[in-house]
């Protein structure tokens, strides 16, 4: 199954690029970080720093993921700090309180070290998952003061103290407030730190991370996460994700384009008490293994548009949603939506030469040429 979700070979899908939580999120069984300590107890220095939670399941994971490509790049997002942290001591909501800022940012300094003595390179990190909603389990609030502050003052000094060159990615939350990651590009002392800045498509409109990107085309635009859900349809969720998260992103300058999570058992397990419920993989482990909407939506661009690719020009006619690259080996790639209720007969035009086509009512195809 890792071979086909990462390798390159003919039956692959060559996923290039996970993203993980930093600690638990509410898809792992039990909430954790990697210093927790009794009630009343603090740990400001970080003597108690163990990733022993992840070395049971997710290290492992990675290493045979590496084994298969070691080129896949990987982002970390915390669900919450060491509650020790907290202001309000508790997993669910809360904020990082400021005597815990220095700490917090030796803390990602120590998860980088000590994920890439275990041979696992993090690429890029997010300060907070969903920063706007302090209702998950586990979770925290993060204004967008509070993350400015924390990377101009002490995450990003943290990483050049340390030569960290892990990339720090701004928000991680919804579409329908580009204001957030703005604000904290035009902080001239926080912007150097910043590589970009993260979005997430449960309130708001794609349309956002051109937004951002008009503000500040020189940084990077990533989108992170997208769950489908036990109780969705497979026609509709691909046709709405891919014309989204696939389509709609990479249209909107989009880097990297992420469906959240990769894999779950029958019963949508495991989660935390208060996490989600309904998350459905990408696949579903446990008996047959079955490949469900998420691992379609992915491979239809994972499998054909590669590291390296770039966008080119495209015109959408009628509900025909399209994007289009071309890879670094030269190829052309066009992933087309019909979103309409009617199947579409439609030509495909690149350097003077046409192709006639045909894709069935919410139907999606990939043509490489």
């Amino acid at each position: 199954m890792l071979q086909e979700l990462f390798g390159t070979g003919e039956n692959s899908i060559a996923v290039s690029y996970l993203r993980i939580s930093i600690g638990s999120s509410d898809l792992n069984a039990s909430v954790f970080s990697y210093d927790d300590m009794p009630a009343g107890q603090t740990d400001v220095n970080l003597d108690h720093f163990s990733l022993s939670q992840d070395t049971i399941d997710l290290i492992p994971i990675l290493k045979q993921i590496l084994t298969i490509n070691p080129n896949i790049k990987i982002l970390g997002s915390p669900w919450s700090p060491p509650l020790w942290m907290k202001d309000n001591g508790n997993s669910i909501g809360g904020s990082l309180l400021t005597q815990y800022y220095d700490a917090y940012a030796r803390y990602f300094v120590k998860y980088i070290q000590q994920m890439k003595a275990n041979g696992i390179t993090i690429n890029a990190i997010t300060p907070q998952n969903e920063p706007l909603y302090g209702g998950n389990n586990p979770s925290m609030v993060m204004t967008a003061q509070q993350e400015g502050t924390f990377i101009k003052n002490n995450l990003g000094p943290a990483f050049q103290v340390a030569s960290i060159n892990t990339k720090i990615i701004l928000y991680d939350h919804n579409c329908d407030r580009p204001d957030y990651p703005m604000e904290i590009l035009n902080d001239a002392a926080a912007r150097p730190f910043v590589d970009g800045s993260a979005f997430h498509l449960y309130a708001g409109d794609v349309s956002a991370l051109s937004t951002v990107h008009s503000a500040f085309p020189d940084k990077n635009l990533y989108f992170t996460e997208q769950w489908t859900g036990a109780n969705e349809s497979f026609d509709g969720d691909l046709k709405w994700h891919l014309k989204n998260v696939i389509i709609g992103t990479t249209r909107n300058w989009g880097k990297v384009a992420l469906e959240w999570n990769l894999a779950s058992d029958g019963g949508y397990n495991p989660h935390t008490p208060g996490g989600c419920t309904e998350c459905k993989g990408a696949i579903t482990l446990g008996g047959a293994i079955k490949r469900n909407v998420s691992y379609y939506i992915v491979a239809h661009a994972s499998k054909f548009v590669p590291p390296g690719s770039i966008r080119i020009a495209s015109n959408i006619v009628g509900n025909l949603y399209n994007a289009a690259f071309k890879t670094p080996d030269g190829k052309k790639v066009l992933i087309v939506e019909n979103d309409g209720s009617i199947e579409a007969n439609f030509n495909i035009r690149a350097n003077g030469q046409w192709a006639t086509t045909v894709l069935a009512a919410g139907a999606v195809g990939t043509y490489v040429w």
